[in-house]
């Protein structure tokens, strides 16, 4: 018992010490995300709902983008347990060239939605503050999608720092440019909710060129730069990866869209249910991105041992991540309980935004085990490069079940924005049950 005991230790350990690097970068995402809301809650009300809707729906493209961007993990995971830095350097250049490719299809459709803005249903007041935000937060994503995909290098040769090093540098830099153009401070614009916008665009720019910066003259890296350099972009490359690619992300934003249609049916019950949104998606977005950092770092080991087949090994990381992943959620779960009206008081005085923000906590609680659950197997389908089955799970629990039932239990059903919060357990319980079926029977 003592020797399966520590053998099992040795998965929590890997999956902790890889992740722990993710999970400080995200968290520093979180914080920033938490900063932005603040500041422009403090602002003003109509300035948060604004955010509110521009920044769900980015966040469906965000995702997406993000979900693309994964496809490279488990080749590099796999081509790293073999020692092929050659071959890695290649697999890098393609995701480099598809991500940007893909990053700027997802910006054209993001486009044609600016111009149906005001069909929308939302706040007519609103649409003045949405629309210049809007397109500042769009011309961000193209730096961002370049960085994600050499973040996924990175971590998927399991050095997970830089990455972290530079998302909270990043995220530093974005803080500090809020003060200054949001408010106004020492002789800036006061820009406001525009003035966020202007902030992210320039610190994801930064962000970039330090990461390329940083792959270029370190030299870990130059192994690997050697292959990126003299490889070629081959079709059989490019079809490698959008078929690890695609899927991922289309599961991940088929998830998100929930969120991102929720953000509209929310709008139509007015600007204070948008803003109390905003306030607890954020508040929800530190519970996600801690356990969906573990379910990353799970990811990239199952990976690594599934390279050398070693399938055992694959089934105990993937116990190993579920655990953490459930105590991560659980944790979340209990803080956000115990301590959500101070954090909802930090970014808004308003008692109305308050009130509704407070009666979400409870419907956000039930629906962490289902999302931590789909999470985890989620992540270890992609460590196996079983993508494909994923997407059609996630197409029937997401869109035909998850937005649907969204719309019910918000209006037929009277729920109202509890409602919207009640129909996502539902949907993400669906997805983590499928996900984790098809696992084990991927490895049985």
């Amino acid at each position: 018992m003592k020797n399966v005991g520590e053998r099992n230790a040795k998965y929590y350990k890997q999956i902790m010490t890889v992740g722990l690097p993710i999970l400080l970068g995200q968290l520093g995402v979180i914080i920033t995300g938490f900063v932005d809301t603040m500041m422009v809650g403090r602002y003003s009300t109509d300035a948060l709902a604004s955010a509110s809707f521009v920044n769900s729906v980015f966040n469906l493209m965000s995702i997406v983008c993000l979900g693309f961007s994964y496809g490279i993990t488990p080749i590099v995971g796999a081509y790293f347990a073999k020692g092929e830095t050659s071959r890695i350097g290649v697999a890098v250049k393609t995701a480099l060239l598809l991500n940007v490719l893909f990053g700027l299809l997802c910006g054209v459709v993001m486009l044609i939605m600016y111009i149906f803005l005001d069909e929308m249903g939302q706040p007519e007041h609103l649409l003045p503050l949405m629309r210049p935000y809007y397109i500042v937060i769009l011309v961000s994503m193209l730096p961002m999608v370049a960085v994600n995909a050499l973040r996924q290098f990175t971590d998927g040769i399991t050095d997970t720092k830089l990455g972290m090093i530079i998302l909270l540098g990043g995220n530093v830099l974005n803080v500090v440019g809020n003060y200054l153009l949001i408010y106004g401070a020492y002789g800036f614009p006061e820009w406001g909710l525009f003035g966020a916008g202007v902030s992210t665009l320039v610190a994801r720019v930064l962000m970039l060129v330090v990461y390329v910066v940083c792959i270029c003259v370190m030299s870990k890296y130059r192994p690997y730069l050697r292959g990126f350099i003299d490889g070629i972009v081959t079709f059989g490359e490019m079809l490698q990866v959008t078929k690890l690619s695609f899927p991922i992300s289309m599961q991940m934003g088929m998830e998100t869209a929930i969120f991102t249609v929720a953000t509209v049916f929310v709008g139509w019950l007015g600007a204070d249910y948008l803003a109390a949104y905003q306030v607890v998606l954020v508040m929800g977005t530190f519970g996600f991105m801690v356990y969906y950092s573990f379910g990353a770092s799970m990811s990239i080991m199952i990976a690594n041992y599934a390279g050398a087949g070693e399938k055992e090994k694959v089934r105990r990381c993937a116990r190993a991540g579920y655990v953490i992943i459930l105590g991560s959620a659980l944790a979340a779960s209990l803080m956000i309980l115990l301590a959500g009206k101070h954090v909802m008081w930090l970014v808004t005085q308003d008692e109305a935004v308050i009130g509704i923000a407070l009666s979400l906590i409870v419907p956000w609680i039930v629906y962490q085990l289902g999302d931590a659950t789909q999470v985890a197997y989620a992540n270890a389908l992609r460590g196996i490069k079983c993508v494909m089955p994923v997407m059609k799970y996630a197409f029937w629990s997401y869109v035909v079940l998850g937005i649907p039932a969204c719309y019910v239990f918000a209006f037929p059903l009277g729920g109202g924005i509890v409602g919207v919060y009640l129909s996502f357990a539902v949907s993400l319980f669906v997805a983590g049950v499928l996900f984790m079926r098809r696992f084990y029977k991927e490895i049985a």
